[in-house]
C-alpha cells in the first residue's frame, strides 16, 4: 500500500528499509521483505530519491543519456512516474507498504548539473550541494525514530560508492551513532564487483559484524519482483535470466549449502 507522509508512518511498520533508488531494497533485501511479510509483518520501503526534477529544469546531456538507457525518451517527469509504477507493482507484489519522498535522483540534481559523468555519479564524492539533502534526510529520520523507537531501520552499505547511496547511509550512520537498531544492506547488484564489498567495509574500519537472514523459500520472489523493473533489468544485467542467475548465486556464495540461500547485513559492534 502507498503511503502519501511520513505522518503515514505507523507502529506496525516495524521493519523499515531505505531505498535510495525504486529498485535498491527488492533487488537487495527482497528475500528479507518476503520473509517478514510471511510472518505477518508489515514492512515499509521509503524510496529516497523518488522525485522529478524542478519543473522547466533543463536536463543535463548526461541525464539524458541514462533516461534513454532505460527507454525513457519523454521528459524526466514521465521518467520518474514509470519508474514509481514498477515500484508500486514490485511492492505491492511483496506486499510490503512504500513511500517516495521527492529528493530527485543524483542526475536531476544542480544548476548547472551536480553529476555530469558515470565516474562522478558511481565512485565519485558527493557534491558538495548536496549536503543539505543528507543533514535534512538525518533529521527526517531521527525525528521518526522518535515516534517509532523500536523500528528496524536498513539502509544501504554503499558498496560501489554511487553518490545517492553514500547520502542514505551517511544519514543512516546518524540514526547508528545514537544506538539505533539499523542493518546496512549489500547493495546488489554493486556487491558483485570485485572487491567492491572488501573496499566498502575496510571504510567502516572494524565497526561492523555481518548478520544473516535465510531466505531460501523467499529468494524466488525477490527475484520475481525485481523483474518488474523493467526499465532497469537491461541496463544493469542484459537479461531477466541473468538477473535471476547472479541473485541466486550471490545467495548462495554468503554461505555456500546446496539448499540455502541467504542475504547478509552489516550492523555496529
Amino acid at each position: 500500500m502507498q503511503l502519501t507522509h511520513f505522518d503515514d508512518i505507523q507502529t506496525r511498520h516495524r521493519h523499515i528499509f531505505l531505498s535510495p533508488h525504486f529498485d535498491d531494497a527488492v533487488f537487495s533485501c527482497g528475500g528479507t521483505i518476503g520473509v517478514q511479510v510471511s510472518c505477518g509483518l508489515r514492512p515499509l520501503v521509503i524510496t529516497i530519491f523518488g522525485g522529478a526534477p524542478p519543473a522547466g529544469q533543463e536536463l543535463s546531456s548526461y541525464a539524458g543519456q541514462v533516461q534513454r538507457g532505460m527507454g525513457f525518451r519523454q521528459d524526466a517527469d514521465a521518467a520518474v512516474a514509470a519508474r514509481r509504477q514498477e515500484d508500486a507493482k514490485a511492492l505491492d507484489y511483496l506486499g510490503a507498504d512504500y513511500l517516495w519522498l521527492d529528493y530527485p535522483d543524483a542526475i536531476y540534481r544542480g544548476t548547472p548539473a551536480y553529476y555530469t559523468q558515470e565516474s562522478q555519479l558511481i565512485g565519485g564524492d558527493v557534491h558538495a550541494g548536496d549536503l543539505g539533502v543528507d543533514k535534512q534526510l538525518a533529521q527526517d529520520l531521527l525525528a521518526l525514530h522518535e515516534r517509532l523507537p523500536d523500528t528496524v531501520w536498513y539502509a544501504p552499505l554503499g558498496i560501489g560508492r554511487h553518490v545517492d547511496h553514500q547520502i542514505v547511509c551517511s544519514a543512516a550512520d546518524r540514526l547508528i551513532q545514537r544506538g539505533v537498531n539499523v542493518k546496512l544492506y549489500e547493495d546488489f547488484p554493486y556487491v558483485l564487483n570485485a572487491d567492491a564489498l572488501e573496499a566498502r567495509l575496510a571504510e567502516f574500519g572494524s565497526r561492523l559484524e555481518p548478520a544473516l537472514v535465510e531466505v531460501s523459500e523467499m529468494l524466488p520472489q525477490r527475484q520475481e519482483a525485481a523483474a518488474m523493473y523493467t526499465s532497469q533489468v537491461p541496463v544493469l544485467f542484459g537479461e531477466t535470466t541473468t538477473m535471476h542467475k547472479l541473485m541466486d548465486d550471490y545467495a548462495y556464495n554468503i554461505r555456500p549449502v546446496a539448499t540455502v540461500r541467504l542475504e547478509r547485513y552489516w550492523t555496529a559492534r
